[in-house]
Order: structure tokens, then C-alpha cells, then sequence
């Protein structure tokens, strides 16, 4: 328990799903009973009235049925309850009750009562006004300097100020310039009424100045005004704190001075009568309320605010004094005099939570207990360490360390239909004639243990699209089983860089340890292709080796085969939606595919497909030594277009937008010359500023659509960028017969964003990855490892160096380099490399020598592969040796 925590010292619940505000809490002695003690009066936007005057027996009791003096349904709600002189020939207190339509002034009064039920306490209504306008706030005091009485200001949503003078209807005003009403008090001492208008400025108006102003129901501009007859509401002094407020009080302890409180959003404020800042606080909270009170120090004011932390602050002027502990966020704060007891806190929270409370601390009475003292064998404790070091040991050198083995508190499963949904989903989709399916994905969760809001979240590549992507939970009982469905389709025409989701769940568990659980699922190649006819050229042609005999094409797409005769077998077309072909070839004779296509990004996904197909048919033939491999030339050329033509497309962007800006500027300097020379009294011609307004607008109207377009070339080259990044992963994986793990380090190097920003791009991440594995795992020498990365990342002038590191990184792993993150990677490489490797280029010269040797060994690669026998078919029948 938190030492700084508000003492209980009486509390209750009001009603059920009642709501409240900062108006609807007041104490003050009511039934005038003259003892002092103040009564707690309560309204609810329900529209009951509660009137409490707590007896605890001990500290810390809830409320008893005796402590409830009254409880009257008044039918409307409540927004303001106020205690005071406001019924005329007496200066008894009554209690004024603000309805939304309605004033009502009652007079509460108790008798004895002579049996056991206590005394009673009646509600009488003195006198109501109905309104004309919706209420919002009101404030009273001795307007005019009136003595014995109170009036009474309202201030209605449109901001008019309407006074009544007790059972009478004095006049009504409108603010100036008022939008939407703010927070009202009075100041006795000026005599003049505090607001906070809409503009973000504390306003203040004399009441003198209120009443010799034009009557409110004459806004407009009468003949009689016109010659002098009324008078115009001027402000008395305004001061712009630059936020809204949430409350104002007028704190005046002596005759000599008052002040001024407001607080704000995040600050409060302390003025002088004239307007000017005594102080003001920043506060490191969101307030809800406050309540300036006297200081025991002469000069100072102390200040209670509360926070939506459910924190009590008590400041004195500027200090935080002291810090408490509520166990709920107060909107309405007031200190009152209970049983003799001064000082009590009372705090009244939105959903009827009322406690009074002190501050203070409870000292703690326990004593922890003496240990008893015995003496200790070092032998044996020397003999224990020795053997759970040797357990130590043994444990490490097996790499085994013991796991609890304990249930998952929820488990993830999804599932993807293996049909199209009857009805597709899909809806604005822009794939010119096509008609565009959608699948039903069903995702189950099944948990063990009690599990309150849980999210669910799902994640595809675009451009495919979920018609739900966020689904929560707000409970789930133990071994209960929640399924959603929602659908997938393609919007745009042009391929995802994977068909594969993610369906992630995060939860918290009953001890508040969050938790993530995540499920993956594999969309199908149907969704986004169509059977095709087979191309007999191409531009990107690729070469696929296995170890085992080659299967027939249509038993591996069985959904893609549109030819029954037997010569096609061994060959296949496949056509996105949107457009784009790829054709599938397998050898009759030898061990090869061959994947070719007019673009290099569409190889990837007939590759990748065509690879697990074929490892899960020889699973189901039980052949498990089967093995593909790549023989061919890196595509690196074709890579670096894409790379280019991506980096191309960010120079563009940022051109554009910094081009947008000085338009912006230029419009807005404009703007302001215009301006000025219609403010001008003495009419001057425009020279052609009207022309060039309209010009400059057209011109901001032009970029800003370039932008957008070029936003969406960007994202959809990127798009491209990472399908062609996975298939080079690819490719070298095969290339080289990595392992999962160096192709893991790989994937972290070349796709370490999931999406591309103008402020951190993929070439100079990439860059920073690729130049580390370089200068560690790949590297030839100590020297190169010292060499330190720039810690700033940004956009570089063009990808020339991004394209030797990777041209760099090709040639090491082609020497025998390998791939690993371990802190025996940090060691240099030399012994295990054949025939050397090539260092980090440090200049320039060095780079383009590296260049020339890797592009000869990539063209010897090349015309390796060429001289193998591969011809095609003039029919398209196959690739035969």
C-alpha cells in the first residue's frame, strides 16, 4: 500500500450509471441548522438530488442510511447546485438547483422526529425561472455591491449572460464575439464577471457595464444605437493564456487583494484583479480539477488539483507541497467541516464516487522478525558450489537447458479455404476487366485461463486487402472457442511481394504481463493468377536444378492445367491479374525448370511456388534427399534497375515536396499582401495580386496531386523492389546451398522495412546492413572489423555504392565467405576462404577494380551456364539437353 495514499474517512457510491460534473458538488450548511457543519449537496445529470451529512463511527466507513439526509428524482437533469442568499426578505441559505431549461430555488428545512426513524428533512420550492436559451454554467454573488442578498448569473450555451435578481428577471447580455461558453465566476471586489472565452483569452466585464449595455434581444444595429442611445459591451481586460479552461475561482482572503485562478489544459494560472500574471505552473498531468484554498503562510495560496492519474496535488503558489493517492479521477474537488473536523477532502468523481478524505500517513507497526543465527559449515557450502558448477558445465556443453513445460494460456489457429468465397468481396478494386476473387480466412483462438480484451490483428502484403484487419474481444472465459472470418482479395494490378499472413493476438495475462501469440497462414496462387498461355520469349529467363527426375507440371498446379493433350505436360502459363505472364518449363530429359517472364519482380512467386510444390510432392513420394539448386549467373543487372528505378522515384518525391513547400510559402505571402490591402481605409489597386493568387493555388493544386502520385509509383515500386529482393535471396540461397539460418541474415539484411518512408528508406538501411556483414562475418582482415558505421542514416546522392556492396557481398560468399552473427564471426576469415578475399574497398579506384573483378567472374558464370546445352522447343514443349 502506497504510503502517500488519501486517507478513507467516509465514502459511498451514488446511484447506478448516474454521470457527473464539476457543478453538480457543493457543501455548505443548507438546513441552516447553525452548527457550523457543513452538508454535502450532490446533483446527477439523472436528475437526483442527494444531501449527505457523513457520522462514520470509525474512520474509513462506508455511508450509513442516517448519513442520507435527502434524496429527491427532480425528473431533469442536473447541471449546477449552489448555496446561498437568493430568496428575498431573508438571509437564509436556500439551495439553487441549475436545470439545462430551468432555475429552481428550494429551501431545505428539518424536524424532529419522535420515534426511531430520525429527523426528517423536507425539499420546498421557493420559486423557478423557466429559460429561454439551454443553460450551461451559472455563478452568484452581491452583483452591484448589494448587501444581505445574492443574485444570480446564467450563462447559456450561446453565450448570453441572463441575471436574476431572486424571484425577478433582471436583464440579459451577449458576450462578444462568444462561440462556445466557457467557465463563469464573479469577483466581489470589481464587481465584474470572469470568463474564458473561445479565443483561448480570460475576459473580464464589469456588472455596471453588463447593465447600462445593450439589451441582448437587440442584437442587431438598431436607428436608436446609431444615435448614441445605448452602449456597447466592451471587455474590461482580456489576457490570452493560449488554451481552453476547465474551471475559474476568484480567491479573495483579505480586503486588499484578490486573485484570479483559472486552469487550463495543462497549466494553471494566478492573475491579478487587472489581468496580470502573479504566477502560473506547468503541470505534468492532465488536470480534471482544482480548488485554491488559504495558506497557513502569510502571502502564499494553496491549490488542490487533481489529475487524470487519480493524483491530488496540493500546491502552495508554485510548489508542489505534497501528493496523494485517490482511488479515483476526482471532477469536482471542496473542502468542508465534518464533526468538528476541519479540512476534510471532499472528491466527487464522473461515475457517482464520493469519498471524504485527509491527508496524511499511517505509520507501518511491522517489525520484521529476527533471524536466528546459526553457524555456517564453509566446507560444505564450498563442496555444494563445486558441484552445481560441474552441473553448470554440463548443462552448457549439451546446450540443453531445462524448459517448464507449461500449456500455452492461448493458442492461434487459422485456416484458408480452399475454395473462392460464391459472392467475392472484393470492392474497389482497380484491375481493369478482370473479375477479382476473394477467400475466406477463419482464424480460432482457444484459451485456458481467463482472459479480458483481447486484439486480434491481421497482416497481408499489399496490395492484397482484408475486409477486417482488427478484431477484439473484451472477454474470454476459460477453454472457450472464438472464431472470426474475414476475406482477402487483390485491389491493385500488381503482384504482393508474399502470399503469405500473419495473424497476431496480443493479450495481458491476469498477472499484467503482456503477451503476444502470432499464427501464419498461406494464401493461394489462384487468388492472384490465372491459368495463361504459354510465351515462347522472353526477357528474364531463370534455371532451377534439382536432384530428382522431373515431375509433369499439371500434376504440381493441378488448378492451372487448361491442356489435356500430352505434349504440354511439361509446360505451363500462368497470367496475373492485371496482366503480366510467366511461363513454367520443365526438361524432358534432364533435372531443370525454367521460369521466364517480360518482368524480373514476376519471377518470384512462380519460383517460390514451384520449389515448395516440389519439396512437398517428393515428402508425399517419401523421398527425402531431395534438393534444388540455381547454376546460373546472379541477376544482378535486373536487380539494380529496380533499385534505380525505386531510388528514382524518392529524389522525385522529395523534389516535389520541397517544391510544394515554397509554393505553399509563396501562396501564403499572398495571401497576407491581399489581406492587407483590403484592410487598407485608402482603397489601392491590386497590381495582379489576384492573378497571381489564383495561379499560385493552381500551381499547389498540381503538386500536391504530382505527390500523391508519386506516393503511389513509390509504394508500387516498392512493392516490386521486395518481390525481386526475396527471389535474389533466393537465388542465392541456392547458389550457394546456405543454410535457413544465413538465409535468415540475409532476409534481415536486404528487407529490413516493411514499409518505405520518405525519412528512412531502403537503400540506406540496406547500405548500413550490407556494409556491416562486411566489414564482420565476410571480412578478410582485423583492420576492416575496426572500422566503425556511420551511426546516422540518410538518403544517399545515388545507389552506385549500395550496388558494389552488394555486387562486394556476392563475390565474398561465391570465395567461400559464410554468413553468421555468433562472436566467432568476428573473426577473420582468411584460412577458410579460397583464394583470398577481397577487402573493403577505401577509395573510389579500389571500388571500380572490385567491380571489374566481380563483373568478370559473374560474366564467366555466365557464359558458363550459356555453353550448357539448354534449347527451347519451337512448339514450347520443354527444355531438352
Amino acid at each position: 500500500m502506497s504510503l502517500f495514499k488519501a486517507r478513507d474517512w467516509w465514502s459511498t457510491v451514488l446511484g447506478e450509471k448516474e454521470e457527473f460534473d464539476q457543478g453538480c458538488l457543493c457543501l455548505a450548511d443548507v438546513d441552516n441548522s447553525g452548527s457550523g457543519q457543513d452538508k454535502i449537496i450532490v446533483g446527477s445529470f439523472m436528475g437526483y438530488l442527494r444531501i449527505f451529512n457523513p457520522h462514520p463511527v470509525k474512520t474509513g466507513d462506508g455511508a450509513q442510511a442516517e448519513d442520507l439526509l435527502l434524496e429527491v428524482h427532480l425528473r431533469d437533469p442536473i447541471l449546477q447546485v449552489e448555496v446561498g442568499k437568493f430568496v428575498s426578505g431573508t438571509e437564509m441559505l436556500h439551495l439553487a438547483v441549475l436545470h439545462s431549461r430551468k432555475l429552481c430555488v428550494y429551501s431545505v428545512s428539518g424536524t424532529l422526529g419522535n420515534v426511531e426513524h430520525g429527523n426528517q428533512y423536507q425539499l420546498k420550492l421557493m420559486y423557478e425561472h423557466n429559460l429561454q436559451r439551454t443553460a450551461c454554467n451559472m455563478t452568484y454573488g452581491s452583483f452591484g455591491g448589494v448587501k444581505g442578498r445574492d443574485l444570480i448569473c446564467i450563462q447559456s450555451m450561446d453565450g448570453m449572460l441572463m441575471v436574476f435578481e431572486q424571484e425577478s428577471y433582471a436583464f440579459g447580455r451577449f458576450l462578444p464575439g462568444s462561440l462556445l461558453p466557457g467557465p463563469l465566476a464573479y469577483s466581489s471586489r470589481t464587481d465584474s464577471f470572469i470568463t474564458v472565452s473561445s479565443c483561448r483569452q480570460v475576459e473580464s466585464y464589469k456588472y455596471q457595464v453588463l447593465a447600462f449595455a445593450t439589451d441582448a434581444d437587440k442584437r442587431q444595429e438598431t436607428e436608436q444605437q446609431k444615435l448614441g442611445s445605448g452602449k456597447r459591451l466592451v471587455v474590461d481586460w482580456a489576457l490570452n493564456i493560449g488554451e481552453q479552461a476547465l474551471d475559474i475561482c476568484i480567491v479573495s482572503f483579505n480586503q486588499s487583494a484578490s486573485s484570479v485562478f483559472v486552469l487550463g489544459e495543462r497549466n494553471f494560472f494566478c492573475l491579478k484583479d487587472n489581468g496580470q500574471i502573479r504566477f502560473m505552473k506547468k503541470l505534468d498531468c492532465s488536470p480534471s480539477c482544482f480548488l485554491p484554498y488559504c495558506s497557513v503562510s502569510e502571502g502564499t495560496i494553496n491549490t488542490l488539483i487533481g489529475n487524470h492519474k487519480n493524483m491530488l496535488h496540493v500546491y502552495q503558489d508554485v510548489t508542489l507541497k505534497w501528493a496523494t493517492q485517490l482511488p479515483h479521477i476526482p471532477v469536482a474537488v471542496r473542502v468542508g467541516c465534518f464533526q468538528d473536523l476541519k479540512g476534510v477532502i471532499v472528491t466527487l468523481s464522473d461515475d457517482g464516487r464520493l469519498q471524504c478524505s485527509y491527508l496524511g500517513t499511517d505509520p507501518s507497526l511491522f517489525q520484521a522478525p529476527k533471524v536466528e543465527s546459526r553457524e555456517l559449515n564453509y566446507d560444505e557450502l564450498d563442496v555444494e558450489l563445486k558441484e552445481l558448477q560441474r552441473i553448470i558445465k554440463v548443462v552448457k556443453s549439451q546446450g540443453i537447458w531445462p524448459m517448464p513445460e507449461k500449456e500455452d494460456d492461448l493458442k492461434v489457429y487459422a485456416m484458408v479455404s480452399s475454395n473462392f468465397d460464391p459472392v467475392s468481396q472484393a470492392t474497389d478494386v482497380e484491375i481493369g476487366t478482370d473479375v477479382v476473387p476473394s477467400i475466406t480466412v477463419q482464424v480460432t483462438l482457444q484459451n485456458r485461463i481467463v482472459l479480458p480484451k483481447v486484439k486480434l490483428s491481421i497482416y497481408v502484403q499489399p496490395p492484397l486487402v482484408l475486409t477486417c484487419d482488427q478484431f477484439t474481444f473484451e472477454f474470454l472465459a476459460p477453454e472457450m472457442i472464438s472464431t472470426v472470418s474475414f476475406s482477402v482479395y487483390l485491389k491493385r494490378s500488381y503482384t504482393p511481394s508474399d502470399l503469405e499472413g500473419n495473424a497476431v493476438v496480443s493479450y495481458s495475462k491476469p498477472t499484467g504481463t503482456p503477451r503476444v501469440v502470432q499464427c501464419k497462414f498461406r494464401l493461394p496462387l489462384k487468388l492472384i493468377c490465372l491459368p495463361g498461355q504459354p510465351s515462347k520469349t522472353a526477357n528474364h529467363k531463370l534455371t532451377i536444378d534439382t536432384n530428382q527426375s522431373p515431375v509433369s507440371l499439371p500434376s504440381l498446379f493441378p488448378g492451372f492445367a487448361n491442356q489435356s493433350d500430352d505434349d504440354q505436360i511439361n509446360v505451363m502459363g500462368f497470367r496475373f491479374l492485371g496482366g503480366s505472364r510467366v511461363t513454367l518449363l520443365a526438361s524432358k530429359t534432364s533435372q531443370r525448370y525454367r521460369i521466364q517472364s517480360e518482368q524480373f519482380e514476376d519471377l518470384w512467386l512462380i519460383t517460390n511456388e514451384l520449389i515448395l510444390r516440389l519439396q512437398k510432392y517428393f515428402e508425399k513420394q517419401g523421398i527425402k534427399d531431395f534438393a534444388s539448386s540455381f547454376s546460373g549467373s546472379i541477376p544482378l543487372q535486373e536487380y539494380f534497375e529496380l533499385i534505380d528505378h525505386h531510388f528514382e522515384l524518392r529524389i522525385n518525391g522529395e523534389k516535389l515536396e520541397e517544391l510544394l513547400s515554397e509554393r505553399a510559402v509563396q501562396f501564403r505571402a499572398i495571401q497576407r499582401r491581399l489581406l492587407t490591402r483590403f484592410k487598407d481605409k485608402t482603397p489601392a489597386p491590386l497590381q495582379h495580386l489576384d492573378v497571381l493568387l489564383d495561379g499560385t493555388y493552381k500551381q499547389v493544386i498540381a503538386l500536391a496531386d504530382a505527390v500523391e502520385e508519386n506516393q503511389g509509383n513509390l509504394f508500387q515500386a516498392f512493392t516490386k523492389l521486395k518481390s525481386a529482393t526475396h527471389l535474389m535471396i533466393l537465388l542465392i540461397g541456392l547458389w550457394q546451398k546456405l543454410s535457413a539460418d544465413q538465409i535468415a541474415i540475409l532476409e534481415a539484411a536486404f528487407l529490413p522495412l516493411q514499409e518505405d518512408m520518405q525519412e528512412l528508406g531502403w537503400e540506406e538501411t540496406v547500405d548500413a546492413a550490407i556494409s556491416h556483414l562486411l566489414k564482420t562475418c565476410l571480412s578478410k582482415s582485423s583492420k576492416e572489423q575496426a572500422l566503425n558505421l556511420n551511426s546516422q542514416l540518410n538518403i544517399p546522392k545515388d545507389t552506385s555504392r549500395l550496388k558494389k556492396h552488394i555486387t562486394l557481398l556476392c563475390d565474398r560468399l561465391a570465395k567461400g565467405g559464410r554468413l553468421c552473427l555468433s562472436n566467432d564471426a568476428a573473426a577473420p576469415q582468411t584460412m577458410v576462404m579460397p583464394g583470398g578475399c577481397t577487402p573493403i574497398p577505401e577509395s573510389d579506384l579500389e571500388e571500380r577494380s572490385v567491380e571489374q573483378n566481380s563483373t568478370e567472374l559473374f560474366t564467366n558464370h555466365r557464359h558458363l551456364i550459356a555453353e550448357t546445352p539448354v534449347p527451347e522447343v519451337s512448339a514450347l514443349q520443354g527444355v531438352s539437353e
